[in-house]
């Protein structure tokens, strides 16, 4: 019993002994791996983890009024290789360099298996640490995909095979108001470039977060440490369709006139949210593009369109009123050794005129000696009540860039004031002053003498919330006094029926403004070449006596035809004006006021039925159907409605078009199996092969639009 006993602790006695050797050599190597070898393995675990890497937040999108999108990013990547990472091995490359060749071949196209083999081994013999795979930028997707080829996908320890993040801004709707939406920079710091995008960077861009990247099993990982806030959402006042139908209007015009640029804006009068803005020139290759923000960075002289604020300044101080009359002689007038000019100067001048006149006409002579008669000896005190209406104060637009008007003063520069300053002001010249200012002072018109500040961007979301709502601010509440508002608002009604701005008569929407035409030296922004150039415009609002929308047009150095404000900016505006209204944007934008020539219903061409009654329901206009079982009808309209009555179509007769649109024309002559030749635009006039005549299939047939 004794001698089990005695076993028993020995047998203990062993198993201490042994346990308490494991625990000295665990201390002992811990104590080694600590204090003699720490330094060679916290190296080792350095190396499998890397500290505080930049995770980047997503930039914002940038919306139209109606939540339409208009700029969004999309990230894309540039593909490289380092040659010198630790795992990379000669061999291992060498045995899939001809499949990688092959596959980058296949995806990109751009070399041969061959020429991308020969350039993977020029960066292995460099050494190069960041070597691209390919000189584009790729998709995500192709990104995922490139991943997977031969080699890369052993991961970046083998095969160095490593992404650069950028990212790029797209626009689904291209040039519609681009210069004033934007541009981005492709590297996430130097964030916007310009427009919308620099000035509201700081939200758009969201606040980076950080994680460490870790090592595990063999492959890195992302551990999140302060997760990525993604960016705020902007909502422009932009309207797409207002703003496709005012790039078309410009373009239209700058081509026909062979213009060197043009910008075109359209606010709305109640609320100052600018609908449209375009800026549009002629570039190296000869094409019309979205170029520098005109609208809202040039300084220019606004010319003849500044005679109404000049008008208001005389009218509203009682120095002037619409019937006192003034002597314009022959056109010509010479002050101060100076020669001044009316336009019609070579058809011997308009002699004695009014002074509302003296706005139809657009009288330099008129303006000025009306203006020198009420200020020539106080010339401050012309110039204070410009400053009064507020057309010398800046205002902070939020568009990066943005001029600011520039009016001297007789007392306060006087170093640079010239005894023909005044008389020259007056009509336009001596002043700068950008288009969206000019267009700002005219909405105050058409707002009844309330100034409002134009603005682009109208709400700020973050996840879908609302975050601040931009809110219209008033410069000024009454420019003048109301006898003078509604002076000014007659003047520029009979501009359009009466003076300059003929060609800007509609017969669907009443259009109000005044026409401008300025001459352009070198030095002057929108300058280029040599010689004397112009610069014509037009700013009014319509519908004239309701004013919804404010609208200028700015046209320099057109080329054919002679620089008219009225025929083309003016043109441009009248074109707007209809097309806003016969696309329905603003159904109540005809006045409803009896016999006038704008109470008529527009004009209905013939076409098939159901789709013009369509068209009339949507937008509330008054038909009579007199139509049985035709499928195609003639249209014709009295002061109350439309009338449609069944146009008739035989099988095998050549069926009358006239009055039809282009589309319905050539489908109903090419339903017959005729071939159609056509020429110019608009409704059918003519028809080469006459109405109830054989059609013969194959025979050609030509239609003229007009």
């Amino acid at each position: 019993m004794t001698a089990d006993k005695g076993n028993i602790l020995f047998r203990y006695s062993i198993i201490i002994v042994i346990i308490l050797c494991i625990c000295v050599a665990i201390v002992y190597r811990a104590g080694r791996t600590y204090f003699v070898e720490g330094e060679h393995w916290q190296k080792k675990a350095d190396s499998l983890k890397i500290e505080d890497v930049i995770l980047l937040p997503n930039r914002g999108n940038i919306f139209a009024t109606d939540g339409r999108l208009m700029a969004s990013s999309i990230p894309q990547y540039y593909l490289y290789i380092d040659f010198k990472a630790d795992g990379l091995k000669r061999d291992t490359l060498m045995k899939y360099i001809g499949p990688l060749s092959k596959a980058l071949s296949k995806k990109f196209g751009d070399r041969s298996p061959a020429g991308y083999e020969a350039h993977l081994l020029k960066g292995y013999r460099k050494k190069s640490r960041q070597y691209p795979i390919y000189g584009k930028r790729v998709s995500y997707t192709d990104m995922k995909e490139i991943r997977k080829f031969p080699f890369l996908s052993m991961g970046p320890n083998k095969s160095g095979f490593y992404t650069k993040r950028m990212v790029r801004r797209i626009k689904p709707f291209k040039s519609l108001a681009s210069r004033t939406i934007g541009d981005i920079y492709g590297e996430y710091e130097k964030g916007g470039k310009n427009g919308i995008e620099l000035a509201y960077d700081s939200l758009l861009r969201g606040i980076p977060g950080t994680c460490t990247k870790q090592k595990v099993r063999g492959r890195w990982v992302n551990i999140a440490n302060v997760e990525p806030v993604n960016g705020m959402d902007i909502y422009t006042t932009i309207d797409i369709n207002i703003q496709d139908i005012t790039e078309k209007a410009l373009v239209d015009m700058l081509t026909k006139t062979d213009a060197e640029s043009g910008t075109a804006v359209v606010m709305d009068v109640k609320t100052g949210e600018v609908k449209s803005i375009t800026n549009i020139e002629k570039n190296y290759a000869g094409i019309y593009a979205e170029t520098r923000n005109h609208a809202v960075a040039d300084q220019l002289e606004p010319g003849s369109t500044f005679k109404v604020a000049s008008m208001m300044v005389a009218l509203d101080d009682g120095k002037v009123s619409p019937n006192d009359t003034v002597d314009v002689g022959n056109g010509i007038f010479m002050y101060a050794n100076r020669r001044m000019t009316d336009h019609n100067a070579n058809h011997g001048g308009y002699h004695r005129i009014s002074a509302a006149q003296a706005i139809w006409y657009s009288s330099n002579i008129g303006i000025a000696k009306l203006i020198l008669k009420g200020y020539g000896n106080r010339p401050q005190e012309f110039v204070d009540k410009l400053y009064a209406i507020g057309l010398n104060k800046a205002v902070d637009l939020k568009i990066p860039g943005q001029g600011h008007p520039v009016i001297k003063h007789p007392i306060k520069n006087r170093d640079i004031w010239w005894k023909t300053s005044l008389p020259w002001m007056s009509f336009g010249y001596e002043t700068q002053i950008p288009p969206i200012y000019t267009l700002m002072f005219y909405n105050a018109i058409a707002n009844d003498g309330k100034m409002i500040k134009p603005i682009f961007v109208k709400e700020i979301r973050k996840d879908g919330v609302t975050i601040q709502t931009m809110k219209t601010e008033i410069i000024n509440p009454h420019i003048c006094k109301p006898k003078t508002l509604e002076i000014i608002h007659q003047m520029l009604k009979d501009v359009v029926t009466k003076g300059t701005a003929k060609a800007v008569l509609s017969d669907y929407v009443k259009i109000a403004g005044k026409t401008g035409t300025a001459q352009i030296a070198q030095g002057q922004a929108g300058y280029k070449g040599n010689g004397v150039k112009h610069r014509v415009s037009f700013c009014g609002y319509f519908p004239a006596d309701s004013p919804r929308y404010s609208a200028i047009v700015v046209i320099t150095n057109p080329r054919i035809g002679y620089p008219s404000g009225g025929t083309m900016s003016g043109g441009v505006v009248r074109n707007i004006a209809e097309q806003i209204y016969a696309q329905g944007i603003q159904p109540s934008i005809m006045p409803e006021e009896p016999d006038t020539i704008y109470n008529l219903l527009p004009y209905i061409k013939n076409g098939n039925f159901k789709q013009t009654a369509s068209a009339c329901e949507f937008l509330k206009l008054r038909y009579e159907d007199h139509v049985k079982d035709e499928q195609w009808t003639k249209t014709s309209s009295n002061n109350n409605s439309i009338q449609l009555k069944g146009l008739k179509v035989s099988d095998n007769l050549i069926p009358d078009v006239k009055g039809m649109g282009a589309r319905d024309a050539v489908f109903l002559l090419e339903e017959k199996g005729l071939k159609v030749s056509v020429s110019g635009k608009g409704k059918v006039v003519g028809q080469t092969l006459p109405p109830g005549s054989r059609a013969v299939k194959g025979a050609t047939i030509g239609i003229v639009l007009k």
